[in-house]
């Protein structure tokens, strides 16, 4: 399927927040409860709409974070964080989470900042954190609840980044890739809506 851009999209967070069950049910709109943690690279592709236009994403959970940002996606320009839903000291880890990707990646990237319904960190807690310049939400991968959302309100973001001129697509340091065969839809508001999945990887 044509699209006018790729984003490429990594999400980071403690071990067992739930990010492979976020990344299963945008991908897959299904939830598994049953999930082996994360030990490598988990990759997940999606189409969405944004403003009439198609735009894929491209979504990588890995643990070994450091070492992708050196070696390959720094060119990469959207982080996920996770705190978890039960546990404080995941969202106490956030500023060094934040840290790490800042120093390593593209200076212009988006950043969401995704926190479970939790019982111990506070909604307020969380928005008071995401005014490092991050965008927040707060969802539910057991229930699907604002994941869409999530990764639509970003794309938007993103897509708006470049019709700013924040970013030059001409670039693959980008991290922003042009589609092939694509057809430039006219812009309309900035609420995208979901397309077709597709799972493929080019």
């Amino acid at each position: 399927m044509s699209y006018d851009y790729l984003f490429k999209y990594i999400i980071i967070g403690d071990t067992g927040v739930g990010k492979s069950w976020l990344l299963l049910q945008f991908t897959d709109k299904r939830f598994q409860p049953v999930h082996d943690l994360t030990i490598g690279v988990e990759f997940g592709a999606r189409m969405v709409t944004i403003e009439a236009r198609p735009i894929k994403l491209h979504i990588w959970d890995s643990i070994c974070i450091i070492f992708f940002l050196k070696a390959f996606f720094f060119t990469l320009f959207l982080f996920f964080f996770f705190y978890g839903y039960y546990l404080r000291e995941t969202f106490n880890h956030l500023a060094s989470w934040l840290e790490d990707a800042r120093q390593h990646a593209n200076p212009n990237m988006t950043i969401m900042l995704i926190g479970n319904k939790s019982r111990v960190v506070s909604k307020e807690e969380g928005q008071q954190f995401a005014k490092n310049g991050l965008l927040f939400s707060e969802a539910s991968a057991t229930t699907a609840q604002n994941v869409e959302e999530a990764f639509i309100k970003t794309a938007a973001e993103i897509l708006q980044n470049i019709q700013d001129g924040v970013f030059d697509v001409s670039y693959e340091s980008s991290g922003i890739n042009i589609g092939y065969g694509c057809s430039q839809g006219p812009s309309g508001t900035r609420n995208g809506t979901v397309a077709q999945r597709d799972g493929c990887c080019g």
